[in-house]
Formats: structure tokens, sequence, C-alpha cells
């Protein structure tokens, strides 16, 4: 280590320090691929640097004091190499590599670390949060250990339930008489990522919050105060890897990313105080007839539904007269229960399922938001099959594509595991 921070006898490091600017590029990273081809993504240092000091600018606690992180997500995905690694280099800070994950095999050893190296930041996807709340219930030192120094708690890939945001609260004020800011933000990897930020308490999940100085977003309304989202600004790539097509594809007349996300306003008519996520518009399809079925929003509504039931839901239905439902349960829910042909055929976790999903359609005002069907699902998302991407986020084509048995027998109404609604 002592010889290689000498560096060699060839080595000049104020030339190669000088030779960097704005436009040098310090990356590729490829996307994840969740609705097309990966494509790779040139990242520059000007990138990367302005949107540490977009998020300087919302986070002041920041400047405050050095932060410290443990950390598990991927540095070959945005969220973890760019946004996490950047901040804590930006702010002097610490940043211990979580060689767990919040799966069932892994989050043992995250559980070792967070008692061992706390941190005052935390960054993680929402199934880790709903495992950490889980194990902290009846663990009084775990709850000391990981809520006890917190000035953030983070969550990013995909909605957090409700009640674990609420548990999330609890457990900070008995463990440290006070709430951290509790955040999200929107963000892809085109974006080095931030785009999006929440900056102040919201109270509530699914908030993404208003764009970062500098940046622009432009809303195109998609029916139901819905809304597509672009975006503008000095953190946004220019291109996309020896690759002018889809490079071209990538930007509307005014220059503006096509991120294919959609947004509402947190509040209607108050732009003020943020923009909900409300899911992708590519995820959109059709019933057979005709009727167009807002995937994106209808499977956030069924998490929050199905919570502390589901890890996470596909919606399925193209071409079809009815929209149906995969669900896989959360982690440990199907401990010794019965399963038949990689299908859940427990009569009171199915009986769980019908009775909540029925729930959910009483708001239903016609067939594009009424889920008819489910099936429950014995093998959780499959990270080396690619149905989960480095962000923990669902790769939801890849599931459809690899369990297309198990969409044939979401409508095969004589199948015994059949959840019918």
């Amino acid at each position: 280590m002592a010889e290689l921070a000498r560096g060699g006898s060839s080595a000049n490091v104020d030339a190669a320090h000088a030779a960097v600017g704005g436009d040098t590029v310090a990356k590729i990273l490829f996307t994840s691929g969740s609705s097309s081809d990966p494509k790779g993504v040139v990242t520059t240092h000007g990138m990367m640097c302005v949107n540490q000091a977009q998020i300087a600018a919302v986070w002041p606690f920041l400047a405050r004091r050095p932060p410290k992180l443990l950390d598990w997500l991927p540095w070959n995905h945005v969220f973890g190499g760019s946004h996490n690694v950047n901040l804590v280099l930006a702010h002097g800070g610490t940043l211990t590599i979580d060689h767990g994950k919040p799966t069932i095999g892994g989050f043992a050893a995250t559980l070792r670390n967070i008692r061992d190296r706390p941190g005052t930041l935390s960054f993680n996807v929402p199934v880790g949060y709903a495992m950490i709340v889980e194990a902290a219930q009846n663990d009084e030192d775990l709850r000391r250990a990981f809520f006890g120094d917190l000035d953030l708690i983070f969550y990013a890939g995909a909605s957090l339930p409700q009640p674990v945001w609420e548990k999330l609260e609890r457990f900070s004020l008995e463990a440290a008489g006070r709430l951290p800011l509790m955040a999200s933000s929107w963000g892809m990897t085109e974006t080095a990522p931030s785009s999006l930020m929440v900056h102040e308490p919201v109270g509530r999940s699914g908030i993404v919050g208003v764009p970062l100085p500098g940046l622009e977003a432009k809303l195109l309304p998609d029916g139901d105060m819905r809304c597509e989202l672009r975006v503008r600004g000095p953190n946004v790539m220019a291109a996309y890897l020896d690759d002018p097509a889809k490079t071209a594809e990538a930007f509307d007349e005014e220059g503006f990313l096509i991120t294919g996300d959609a947004v509402r306003f947190a509040v209607p008519g108050d732009a003020s105080r943020g923009l909900a996520f409300d899911g992708r518009v590519a995820e959109d399809f059709k019933l057979n007839s005709g009727t167009w079925v807002q995937a994106g929003r209808l499977r956030l509504d069924a998490l929050r539904e199905l919570s502390g039931l589901a890890q996470d839901v596909v919606i399925c239905g193209h071409d079809r007269a009815e929209i149906g439902l995969l669900v896989f349960p959360v982690p440990g829910r199907t401990a010794g229960l019965d399963t038949s042909d990689g299908l859940i055929v427990d009569a009171g976790l199915l009986a769980e399922v019908e009775t909540r999903l029925r729930s959910l359609n009483v708001h239903a005002t016609g067939s594009a938001r009424r889920i008819t069907r489910a099936l429950a699902l014995a093998e959780p998302p499959s990270l080396a099959e690619h149905e989960i991407t480095d962000k923990g986020s669902l790769n939801i084509r890849r599931v459809l594509a690899r369990r297309a048995a198990m969409v044939e027998r979401l409508y095969d109404n004589e199948d015994p595991a059949l959840i019918r609604v």
C-alpha cells in the first residue's frame, strides 16, 4: 500500500490530475436493462461533481459532521457506486462495506455489521428496511445501534410500505429521541443519478421530492393527474456509448431526457410539496377490450394493500380480458407452507391475499383498476436470473419472460393454486 501511495518513477500525479476536466469520462455504467437492452451511459467527472454539489445544497446536515455509512449496495450500479461512494468522498466521511445484503442468506451478516459499524446515514431498498424493522422489533440493542445516531434514512428502488415507514419513525424516536430526515429521490443511471430529491420532512412514503438546483423537469400530462417526467440539466448524460440511434431516441426536441417514468403532484395543485412516483409509462398495457391499464400505478397500490405480506408483485393482463397478479411473499412468510409446482397452495395465505385484494377492488372504478386473480409464487425473485436489478428493484420484463408458464397458469380457471378475487 505504501508503494502504491508513493507511485512509480514514471507516475506524474500532478499532470494526470491537471488533465482531468468536467468533460473527462469517469466511467461507463451500463443500465440494468429492466425496460430494454443494457446501454452504456457515458458518465463524466462533471456530471458526478455537479450531482454532489446539488445534493449538498439541499442536505446541509452533510456539512455539519463527516458522514458514516455502512453500505451493501454494489459499485457497478449508480446508486452504490456514484451516489453513495461519491457522497462519502465529497464530505470526508467513512464508508464501511457491508458484505451482507437483504436476502435470506445474507442478512445475518448485515445485522452483525450494523452492531459493529453503525452509521449516521442509511441507504437501502424497501425490502432491506422491512427486514431491519422485523429484526429490531424485539431487539433493543439492535434498535440503539441502527437508529441511535442517524441523520438520514433514505430508500430507493421501489416504494417503501407505509407501515415500515411508521416503524422506522417509532424506533428512531425510541432510540434517539428525534427523527432523522426520512427521504427518497428519483434518478437514473443517465442522471448521475439524483435529479429529484426530498429535502424536508414529508411524513409518508412514495414522495420523491422536487428538482435539484440546476435541473429542469418537464411534466407531460398522461391522464388523471398523472404526468410523464422528462429532465434536463448538468448532471444528465450527453450520450450512450457508441449508440447514436439510442442517444437520439433518449431526448426530445428540447433536449429533455425521456425517462419513461410517471409522477404526480404529492398535493394536487401545489408543486412546492413535491412529486410522487407513479410507475413506469413503459409498463402500461391494454386489455383485449382495448382498455389501457396503468400497471405501474396499480402495482404500487397493490403493494400498499399487501404490505407485510408481499415483497413485490407483478401486474399481468396484456391482451387478456382481466388483470392478474403474481405475488412474491415477504421472505420468511412461506416457511413451512404447502407448495406445488412452484406455487404456494397454503389455504391461509391464499385467503389472506384474496381478502386484501377484495379490499383494494372496493376502490376500483373499472376493469383497468380491478385485479381479479392472483398466484403466490414459492420462488423469490432471482438476482442470478436477473429478475432483480442492481438497485434492488424488480425487472418486470425478465420476470414475465422467465415465468411465462406461471402467467399461463394465472389465467387457467381450473388451477388449484389460483386465487379468484
